[in-house]
């Protein structure tokens, strides 16, 4: 028998276990020797231990080195922490990545959409390093340093290499950043120079969203910061049909990851058995590459891929009548 690899199981909130038990099934129809390790977060510790990350679950989660999360809930502007945020934060997951391509049968604007959105994801904004100056004005500090600059960039080229990716475009603003923004650009000029074989390329980030939503073929791999990857990336779900089709990771330098679904909670489906889980089992399906399955991945990737170009069994934001356990069966039917 094949020693079972423990992989932690962030259920979050809304109708993020639903999505979860979804890719749990799926994974035992493949017979990947996963063993599953809960992890407590999001509603469930913020209302025993006050906060939605607990520092046990983010040790957790360095001792499995890996993990698989479903949404959890933030408040906007009040309230407790992003679990996310914190989560990317002590663990140094410093690399998000956003794969984003049109699955066959769903109806969106463009058909020719195969992309990669790279992240940076820790510096940046997100610090959240706030203070008020006065009763009428508040601040925010930027922080872009060259070694994370460094990083960020070189994992783009190294994956763009790796995947056989024929172009990698910095996203920046620093015509006027030209400080913070114009450090990132001379970074990625200065990497750039070390991969010959690839295209490296610049754009402004407001005529990136312009070519995006007129022409999204002409990018391949995507390097960008903090805020613009965030923007970025939820732009690049709408061409495909939306964020219930987006699946994410978060890398870090320790070995650690985190793969996650990207959408919201959806509170007004929760446990209505409604939900699309197509977003988690795309990150999942990643996470089966990054652990070594990827006969298990290919053949997940492909049922998935069979279920939405029959369009007989697609849930009920895609125009279909399909519940989320009758979409899940839909695809383990598939895997061969």
């Amino acid at each position: 028998m094949s020693t079972k690899v423990k992989v932690g199981l962030m259920r979050g909130d809304g109708i993020g276990p639903e999505i979860c038990d979804s890719f749990v099934k799926l994974v035992a129809q493949l017979k990947v020797p996963i063993e599953w390790v809960e992890v407590p977060c999001g509603e469930q510790t913020l209302a025993s231990e006050n906060t939605a990350l607990p520092k046990s679950s983010i040790e957790l989660v360095r001792e499995l080195g890996v993990a698989i999360k479903g949404p959890t809930g933030t408040p906007i502007g009040k309230g407790h922490k992003s679990a996310n945020v914190t989560l990317r934060k002590a663990l140094d997951l410093y690399a998000n990545v956003r794969p984003c391509y049109k699955l066959a049968g769903v109806d969106s604007p463009f058909d020719n959409v195969d992309l990669i959105i790279v992240r940076e994801n820790t510096e940046d904004v997100y610090t959240a390093i706030e203070n008020q100056v006065s009763p009428d004005v508040m601040q925010c500090l930027k922080i872009i340093t060259r070694p994370g600059c460094e990083r960020i960039v070189r994992f783009a080229f190294e994956m763009a290499d790796r995947l056989h990716r024929r172009q990698v475009t910095c996203v920046h603003k620093a015509n006027i950043m030209k400080m913070t923004d114009g450090l990132f650009l001379e970074v990625f000029r200065e990497v750039a120079k070390e991969f010959p074989q690839i295209e490296a390329t610049d754009m402004i980030v407001d005529a990136v969203c312009m070519n995006l939503v007129r022409k999204p073929e002409k990018f391949d791999v995507i390097v960008t910061e903090n805020l613009y990857g965030d923007i970025l990336s939820d732009l690049c779900a709408g061409l495909i049909g939306g964020l219930g089709l987006a699946g994410g990771a978060n890398i870090g330098t320790s070995g650690v990851s985190v793969f996650e679904a990207v959408h919201g909670t959806a509170p007004d489906i929760a446990g209505r058995n409604l939900c699309n889980p197509t977003a988690l089992i795309l990150s999942g399906i990643m996470m089966l590459k990054h652990l070594g399955f990827f006969e298990a991945a290919e053949s997940l990737s492909k049922a998935l891929d069979q279920t939405y170009a029959e369009g007989k069994c697609l849930t009920g934001d895609l125009g279909g009548k399909a519940s989320c356990s009758e979409f899940t069966q839909a695809v383990a039917d598939k895997i061969l």
